[in-house]
């Protein structure tokens, strides 16, 4: 007879004392997972959308996929974007996410996921900044960040945590009061020189490494004169480069079929041009060798956010959590359990 299963809850605190500091271990897991991605052992259907007729810059987006190996989960990740939430002090998004056992199909977790997201976002980040670094043989010593928020915050803790270091660090945001906030952030973390770039054109000129991590709905860096240095751009954000930078790049995805829709700048220059030549692979192309990018060429890798990375890290949380002892289940959860009362 199959055992009574369990339900339990994972706070915020709980995944941040987990997996903080492990910044190299959370990278390898993310590794593990696209390579299992690319091996066909998981599924990731596509995302889904909840958007607002009057309020068009918030959304909610369902994630679910499925993992094998150490894995081992099916779940969902829904995440929400309020930019408004910014102005009234807190985060712009919010997450939870639910893991369901491979034999029955029940749930077994639900974790705060905001935590979760920005980590697989920036291990994602740092894992194709070293990679794709590696392979040009170009070591980034100048980082530029293009939006300030949380998911900038972690991919700089990311790309350190995985052995980059910077001589020099740019920051420009809309918002200068973020800009200074962010400043801050990295004085206090780094010895390299920081400096504020009002203009966007400077910030981009001046960096090796370009981290854009806004919420732009559309294009708003339209000259691909700018990246003429050929710097590695992460385009985290997805939406901020117009389809000319994109057609002039050496563009890796992490997955092409996600990274075509909802009007990213891949998806731009695809209905510009009526194919995708000009994508030159996958994250899993270039940890294979199957791709490598050049360094006499700007470089953009585009992750759309594929739900199998979510599952990996909080698959990963579960089992330490756990194991520490703390996990916190709820008597009961699960009540109707005989089939005839």
């Amino acid at each position: 007879m199959t055992q009574s299963p369990s339900f339990a809850v994972i706070s915020g605190a709980q995944v941040h004392e987990a997996i903080t500091g492990r910044e190299q271990q959370v990278t390898r897991m993310i590794e593990a997972a696209y390579r299992l991605h690319g091996e066909g052992r998981t599924v990731n259907p596509d995302s889904y959308f909840l958007r607002f007729p009057d309020q068009p810059a918030n959304r909610i987006i369902a994630l679910p996929a499925s993992v094998e190996g150490e894995v081992n989960a099916h779940g969902i990740k829904w995440i929400s974007s309020f930019p408004g939430n910014v102005a009234g002090g807190i985060p712009r998004a919010s997450a939870v996410l639910i893991l369901n056992d491979t034999a029955t199909g029940y749930p077994f977790a639900c974790l705060e996921s905001s935590i979760i997201s920005a980590a697989r976002t920036a291990a994602s980040a740092a894992l194709a900044a070293v990679e794709l670094a590696g392979r040009r043989g170009v070591r980034p010593r100048r980082v530029g960040f293009f939006g300030v928020g949380l998911i900038a915050r972690y991919i700089h803790t990311y790309l350190v945590g995985n052995g980059l270091e910077f001589d020099e660090l740019g920051v420009h945001d809309l918002s200068a009061e973020h800009a200074e906030g962010f400043k801050g952030y990295l004085e206090r973390t780094e010895k390299g020189a920081v400096t504020i770039h009002e203009k966007a054109e400077d910030l981009v000129r001046s960096s090796d490494l370009i981290v854009f991590a806004t919420v732009a709905g559309e294009p708003h860096v339209t000259d691909p004169a700018w990246f003429g240095h050929n710097p590695l751009v992460l385009h985290v954000s997805l939406r901020d480069l117009s389809p000319e930078i994109i057609l002039d790049s050496y563009n890796v995805v992490d997955d092409v079929e996600h990274c075509m829709k909802a009007n990213t700048s891949p998806h731009l220059a695809e209905q510009r041009v009526g194919n995708r030549d000009f994508v030159a692979g996958t994250l899993y192309d270039v940890l294979t060798g199957a791709t490598t990018p050049p360094a006499d060429k700007p470089v953009v890798f585009s992750p759309f956010g594929l739900g199998v990375l979510d599952l990996a890290v909080a698959r990963y949380v579960y089992d330490q959590v756990t194991a520490a002892g703390d996990l916190q289940e709820i008597p009961g959860f699960f009540h109707e359990m005989k089939r005839y009362g």
